[in-house]
């Protein structure tokens, strides 16, 4: 099952729209490049099992 969620780039500040896959875990990281500026972000997503919901914090990559 997959869903949408936004992060902010760690570089540009820019919100990038990704597709989650809820069936990975409630706790996911992996790198994903930035759709504006195209830098690597590291992203470390947390869904809420009940809800659904989908939080993500991004970082530097290095």
């Amino acid at each position: 099952m997959q869903t949408t969620s936004e992060y902010t780039c760690a570089y540009c500040g820019e919100p990038n729209l990704i597709f989650v896959d809820l069936s990975a875990g409630g706790q996911q990281s992996y790198i994903e490049d930035c759709q504006v500026c195209c830098r690597p972000n590291v992203l470390y997503l947390r869904v809420d099992e009940e809800t659904l919901d989908v939080e993500i914090d991004s970082e530097y990559e290095g």
